[in-house]
């Protein structure tokens, strides 16, 4: 999952109550389907920090909601709004993320040199996504990396 550290960090993360934040804001229909439909609490994930001065992972996290409707999209005060969404038919939904740690970060760069993760979505030329599938030997590799 990605955030700008500007909008959303690791660190704002871990600071929060029971270190849990709703992941607010995600406005692509790919995105918002990977959590409404793949996203089960407990499911484990990196917070990837983007759009800043390094970007990588900086953390793991953990699903701790299941979906619900994103309160922003009906706060006409909110960059998030969206006229077309009502209380009934809601069109972007979000789950509450937990951090477990704040890990080094792992850039891009480091990233993109590991041959088992060649096929990660996330390292795929232009993908926008801020959510995207994490395969089981990414997970393990990651993991691996971080020790």
């Amino acid at each position: 999952m990605k955030s700008e550290p500007g909008e959303v960090s690791i660190d704002d993360t871990i600071a929060a109550p029971k270190h849990t934040v709703a992941w607010t804001g995600v406005r692509n229909y790919q995105a918002r389907n990977f959590m409404r439909d793949e996203m089960k609490v407990g499911d484990g994930v990196f917070f990837y920090h983007s759009s800043c001065a390094e970007p990588g992972i900086a953390g793991i996290a953990e699903v701790a909601s299941t979906p619900y409707p994103d309160p922003t999209q009906f706060d006409s005060k909110s960059k998030y709004f969206d006229a077309k969404a009502t209380q009934e038919n809601p069109r972007w939904m979000l789950v509450d993320v937990r951090a477990i740690k704040k890990t080094r970060l792992i850039p891009l760069p480091e990233l993109r040199e590991q041959p088992d993760l060649a096929e990660m979505v996330i390292l795929k030329r232009g993908n926008r996504l801020s959510i995207t599938p994490v395969t089981k030997s990414e997970w393990q590799h990651i993991l691996k990396l971080l020790k």
